[in-house]
């Protein structure tokens, strides 16, 4: 099996931020409909998604299906019927399970971050992370100076989203979030692994799996 530190990273998702309430959407169309295709053809016929124009309904639906196709039914399911945290945090997980720099960037830079009580995020933790990826991944480094910062600022606007940063100083200050139990059960069930996302240290993972 192929190593995955060197499966290419997904960094076409700046299409779309995490966008919960239209995740929702999303999710609530393929829940009652029982099939992707079906439940891309319903949003965009309706607009649900409330674009525009069809180009940007398109690119949106995608990335948000894309995205959502990753979770299981139970995961789909709360974010599909709940509110506030709980609709954020499967967004969040239908995110960094899709988004593997995304991922990386939680569960390496944020949890370590917290572990050394510094939770001040700053731009050259982000530029060294992005430097250390890039000699392992070409196609981090054949990106354009705007594409570097688009990047980074849809990565950042997930994470203020997620709850997961609170602007201020440097970029915002990391804070790890009480996960309400029916959303640790899904997660737990689906794989605990997905908890480093969401900044759990791993002596906590290891007591959940």
């Amino acid at each position: 099996m192929a190593d995955t530190e060197q499966l290419p990273y997904n960094v076409g998702f700046t299409a779309a931020s995490l966008r919960p309430e239209l995740a929702r959407v999303v999710a609530g169309s393929f829940l009652r409909l029982g099939d992707w295709e079906a439940a891309k053809e319903h949003v965009l016929s309706s607009n649900a998604l409330q674009c525009r124009n069809a180009s940007s309904a398109i690119r949106l639906e995608r990335e948000l299906r894309q995205r959502l196709e990753c979770l299981t039914e139970e995961e789909l399911t709360i974010l599909s019927t709940s509110t506030g945290d709980m609709r954020n945090a499967m967004a969040w997980l239908s995110a960094i399970k899709r988004i593997k720099f995304i991922f990386d960037f939680a569960s390496e830079v944020l949890r370590a971050k917290l572990e050394l009580h510094d939770p001040v995020l700053r731009r050259s933790d982000y530029d060294a992370y992005f430097e250390t990826k890039s000699l392992t991944h070409r196609e981090l480094q054949g990106l354009a100076a705007s594409s570097r910062s688009k990047l980074r600022q849809v990565l950042l606007l997930m994470l203020v989203e997620a709850e997961l940063l609170v602007p201020g100083t440097g970029l915002g200050t990391i804070r790890r979030n009480v996960l309400a139990p029916k959303v640790l059960h899904a997660i737990v069930d689906d794989d605990p692994r997905w908890l480093a996302g969401f900044l759990f240290p791993d002596r906590e993972i290891g007591v959940l799996r």
